[in-house]
């Protein structure tokens, strides 16, 4: 079986569910909001900034991660942001993304939220004019601040709710931020029609994902990487349906996995998982959509045909209004027809 080309994955129109907003931000974007700002750890050009994004452990991540997070100051550094990220995305045929956006921290930098909403919106009808990308919004918890950071997350994204919102997750380390305590804050976001995707699984165990599952009521999971380990719990995502976030380069860039030869996918699919191919925090970690479906045809030897249906998958799973996902999917389906 031949690999398709890197050629035509980069055209193969797509959709991504699992990807962050600030860790989305190229080099390029990163540079000029150091330069903007000075006062930064964060190399001020973009050589320098891909040597920064050169992680030890989880850990180390997070540490870098807020540091660019710091950088997005002003309602229009989250305009800038959000619109270039959408300019990034075309070149690999995205057409429809569920950016996962952390207002609380960007509260914390000195955004307020009525600001962000309103630069994250203008951003996304810009680019869906000027580009063609459809963007969508899922608000997360920074688990690292906590219930405090979980009361104000929820606040914002029930009371403002900006149109393009559509999921409420859960992000940061897991290690020491259990699941349960967020209950209230998913039972609430989830009352207001947002639907639950927290992270789970990526560097802890099972139960967190049971956790995700019983507990915050989650209909996709973000990582779930350590599902493997157990049986049962494989066996329960298969039927029902609970579509696994999957993040080879990222899982291996943050030790959750050791190598990509040794990332769990495969035994994922052969369960029966719904599984979903994604970039997660793409240029921290040397990636893109494209480079991760690559990934996915090696792992799992796919052709074209296979790697059209992955495509296929998210559009199905994904939180995008009927007529988007129509017409995503006929555009997959033409350019296989035209392969």
């Amino acid at each position: 079986m031949s690999r398709p080309s890197p050629e035509w994955i980069a055209a193969l129109p797509k959709a991504e569910l699992h990807v962050h907003h600030v860790g989305s931000a190229s080099p390029r974007i990163v540079a000029e909001l150091a330069d903007r700002h000075g006062d930064t750890p964060v190399p001020k050009d973009e050589a320098g900034v891909a040597e920064y994004f050169q992680f030890s452990d989880f850990a180390h991540f997070v540490t870098v991660y807020l540091s660019v997070v710091d950088l997005v100051r002003t309602p229009d550094d989250v305009q800038m942001l959000t619109y270039e990220i959408a300019r990034d995305m075309t070149t690999q045929s995205v057409r429809y993304a569920e950016l996962t956006c952390t207002p609380y921290t960007s509260l914390m930098a000195g955004v307020e939220p009525e600001a962000f909403c309103e630069a994250i919106e203008d951003a996304r009808l810009a680019a869906e004019r000027d580009f063609g990308v459809v963007l969508r919004w899922c608000f997360d918890i920074p688990g690292e601040f906590g219930v405090p950071g979980a009361d104000e997350t929820v606040r914002i994204a029930t009371e403002l709710k900006p149109d393009g919102l559509v999921s409420f997750g859960l992000g940061g380390p897991e290690i020491g931020v259990s699941r349960p305590q967020f209950k209230p804050h998913f039972d609430r976001a989830r009352a207001a029609g947002l639907h639950s995707v927290p992270h789970a699984g990526e560097t802890t165990g099972p139960d967190t994902v049971w956790d995700a599952l019983r507990v915050l009521g989650a209909e996709r999971i973000g990582h779930g990487t350590s599902s493997v380990a157990d049986a049962e719990l494989l066996a329960y995502l298969a039927e029902a349906r609970i579509p696994l976030e999957v993040c080879p380069t990222s899982n291996v860039a943050t030790r959750a996995v050791a190598s990509i030869e040794e990332h769990p996918v495969r035994q994922m699919r052969e369960a029966g998982v719904v599984i979903t191919i994604n970039s997660d925090d793409p240029p921290m970690f040397g990636t893109s959509l494209s480079q991760e479906y690559a990934v996915a045809a090696d792992l799992l030897d796919l052709d074209e045909v296979g790697l059209a249906d992955l495509a296929r998958t998210a559009v199905d799973v994904s939180f995008a209004d009927d007529a988007t996902k129509a017409s995503v999917r006929a555009e997959i389906d033409a350019y296989l027809a035209g392969a």
